[in-house]
Formats: structure tokens, C-alpha cells, sequence
């Protein structure tokens, strides 16, 4: 097909993109807000419109190990949780990066029980952030089906294979109904090259995956697992790279608006950046020289990227939609604090959170938000975290 803009679901599109993508196994289990995803894949395989296995399974455990199967015998291989599925999957998220198997999930963000929500925030994945995985943030619906190509493009990249999460936030980007260019299925040909496994599980010729380790070996292994994620790096970006090439969309590790001279910064990931463009473009007008640094690639962490784009600040207002609890407050706001740590000429990192649960976050929150954390970096309070908009 010729490339065509229509209005979908997002959920749709990014199924839409995994047929395109001509996946060969997806293993899944429902689970509010990503269900959509996977129902629609399971009647596009019903439907004869994708030649693939669909398998439902009992549990969100089994969907990993089933997909760890399949991406072993050099099947490409899919699925998508959200939330309590993801915590039930973690026991073998963990494995699939240790054994460089190339499983793409879709993670519809959604925060985590007690009390029960089904809302977006980024608590489930900051929960395996130290998995191994590559894990990428996507801002809209054109995004998210972008980068269905780009994880599978990355993941069995024979420099780098490992799993790719595509982190999606729930119901803000996976039910809404967006315009969204949809790419021909040659291009996505020429983008994807067919997957070959090296040593891959075969009956005629047997291997071994994933044995024990001893204390001897252990410890070699982490280090190789390590070297992995942070060389892939260089992947990501010539993924990108070549998929601006074909299609004049360009996708970038850290990403600006604004930026360029501004004096502080409010730092964003998911799809709350769009509306920090739009209260950064309202606090210019009275003369705020401020602007929105917004992290793309979660993991590989992007040090130098991150570097360039804070170059000249005096401060940083991270947004967390997660808390680590008892400890420095949001995970990102940790990371990028760690990051600026004795560099000189750092600029100060003040820490809001914000958004739990779906929480609305508008414009005007957003220009608090700002202006609050511009006049804490003044004063020299940077410590610790302010949850934003707590009833009293």
C-alpha cells in the first residue's frame, strides 16, 4: 500500500505496525490499557490478514516465556502488559535481556495496586528500569507506530540483540484517536531485514541457553550484559537515522524545544511533553526563557546526549511520575541528578511529581510546576521531592 494518513486508535496502529512488521509469534495476556493491542493482533491472525501464531496464555509470566521460546528458535517475536502484568512478568523480563533474546513489548505505562488504578504513570516501568531491556518513551500515536519498526530494527540487530520496550502511556496515548501515517509495507521491507538467529534452539542441533552460573562466571556474565546495553547505543541511533532517511521523520535519544537559550529547563518523558511545549510556549510570551528537555532513550541512558542539551542551564525541573519511596524522590529526577554530579557549571536539579494515576497535569499545572521550581533552584532548595498538587 501506498502511504496513507488516516485517524485509528493507537493501540490499533501500533498492532497494525507488528503485522506490518510481519511478526511470526505474539504470546499475550489482557490486561487494561494495553488489551487493545493484542486483541486486534489475535483477529488480524483469525482473519487471515497476518501469518503468524497467536497465543493466548494463562498468565502474563507465561506470555515472557513463551515469547523467550520464540525469539530462541529465530521467531520474531511480540507481546504487550501493562502494570500488574508486568510485575507478574518480571521473573522472566529479567531473563530475556541475559540471554540476548530480541522480544519487542509494547508497555501500555499504567501505576500499580494498592489502591487499585488503572491509570497511566510511570510506575511499572520504572520498576524493571534495571532489567537490561532497551527502553524507549514515545510522545504520540505517530510515535508509538514508528517505533514498532525501530525495536525490531534494534532488537535483532546482530550488534546488539536484546528486548525493546516501547513505553506507551495508557489511555493518554493508547485510546486516543490520532492521525497517523501509515508507511508502505516495501518500505518496511527495506527498513526491517529478515531475523536470523546464530545458534538458535533446534532439535537437529542442540545448545544450551540460559545454564546455571557459578560464582566463577557470574560476575563475567553481568559485565558482558552490561557492555550489551551500553554499545547498543550506537544502534538506536543509526536506527533512527535510517528511518528519518526513508520517511523525514527524525527521532533523537534527548530531544529540545526551545531550548537552545534558555535559562532552565523542565525535563519530560512520555506524552506529557506536548503539553509542556504548550505551557513553555505561554511563559515566553511573558519573557521566561525557558524550554523543555525531553529523554527519548530511558535505556541506554543518554549521558553525553543529555550533556549537550543542559549545556548553559541554571537549572532543571525534572518531572517524575514515579516515587521511589523512603528514597530521593522520582527515579529520573535520581538519575539526572547522578548524572550532573560534580560536572562543572552543573545546573541545579529540582524534583516534582507529578500526574499518578493520570492526575490531570494541564497547561497551568505545568506553568506552576515551572515557575515553582525555577524560584526552588534560586533559593537554593533542591533537596528531596515535591508531589504536586496533594489535597491538603
Amino acid at each position: 500500500m501506498a502511504r496513507e494518513r488516516r485517524g485509528i486508535e493507537v493501540s490499533l496502529a501500533v498492532a497494525e505496525a507488528v503485522g506490518q512488521a510481519d511478526c511470526d509469534v505474539i504470546a499475550a495476556y489482557p490486561i487494561t490499557p494495553q488489551t487493545h493491542i493484542v486483541e486486534h493482533l489475535s483477529e488480524m491472525v483469525a482473519e487471515g490478514h497476518l501469518d503468524a501464531e497467536f497465543i493466548p496464555v494463562e498468565s502474563e509470566h507465561s506470555a515472557m516465556s513463551v515469547c523467550c521460546g520464540a525469539a530462541a528458535v529465530g521467531a520474531r517475536t511480540f507481546t504487550s502488559t501493562s502494570s500488574q502484568g508486568l510485575a507478574l512478568m518480571a521473573e522472566i523480563f529479567f531473563i530475556a535481556s541475559a540471554m540476548r533474546l530480541p522480544v519487542v513489548m509494547a508497555l501500555a505505562n499504567r501505576s500499580l495496586s494498592a489502591p487499585l488504578a488503572i491509570w497511566n504513570d510511570h510506575t511499572d516501568t520504572m520498576m524493571v528500569r534495571d532489567g537490561g531491556w532497551i527502553h524507549v518513551f514515545v510522545e504520540n500515536g505517530q510515535e508509538a507506530y514508528d517505533h514498532v519498526f525501530w525495536a525490531f530494527r534494534v532488537a535483532e540487530d546482530p550488534e546488539v540483540r536484546l528486548p525493546v520496550a516501547i513505553n506507551i502511556d495508557g489511555f493518554i496515548l493508547t485510546h486516543m484517536i490520532e492521525p497517523i501515517e501509515f508507511e508502505d509495507d516495501e518500505l518496511i521491507r527495506r527498513y526491517i531485514p529478515e531475523y536470523r538467529m546464530e545458534k538458535a534452539l533446534h532439535p537437529d542441533n542442540p545448545v544450551s541457553m540460559g545454564c546455571f552460573g557459578m560464582p566463577e562466571i557470574y560476575t563475567e556474565t553481568q559485565m558482558a550484559r552490561e557492555k550489551a546495553l551500553v554499545d547498543s547505543y550506537a544502534t538506536c541511533v543509526k536506527g533512527w537515522e535510517e528511518w528519518a532517511a526513508l520517511t523525514g521523520r527524525r527521532y533523537n535519544p534527548i530531544e529540545t524545544y526551545r531550548a537552545d537559550d534558555a535559562e532552565y529547563c523542565i525535563v519530560t518523558m512520555g506524552s506529557l511533553g506536548e503539553t509542556a511545549m504548550a505551557a513553555v510556549d505561554e511563559l515566553r510570551e511573558h519573557g521566561e526563557k525557558v524550554g523543555v528537555i525531553k529523554i527519548r532513550l530511558w535505556r541506554p541512558f543518554p549521558f553525553a546526549d543529555l550533556y549537550r542539551a543542559v549545556d548553559g542551564k541554571e537549572a532543571l525541573i525534572v518531572l517524575d511520575r514515579a516515587i521511589s519511596f523512603g528514597g530521593p524522590g522520582g527515579p529520573v529526577a535520581l538519575e539526572v541528578r547522578s548524572a550532573m554530579y560534580r560536572r562543572p557549571h552543573a545546573p541545579a536539579v529540582v524534583n516534582y511529581v507529578a500526574g499518578l494515576a493520570s492526575r490531570d497535569v494541564r497547561v497551568e499545572d505545568f506553568k506552576a510546576i515551572i515557575l515553582g521550581g525555577k524560584a526552588k533552584a534560586a533559593a537554593g532548595d533542591t533537596a528531596g521531592f515535591t508531589l504536586y498538587g496533594v489535597r491538603e
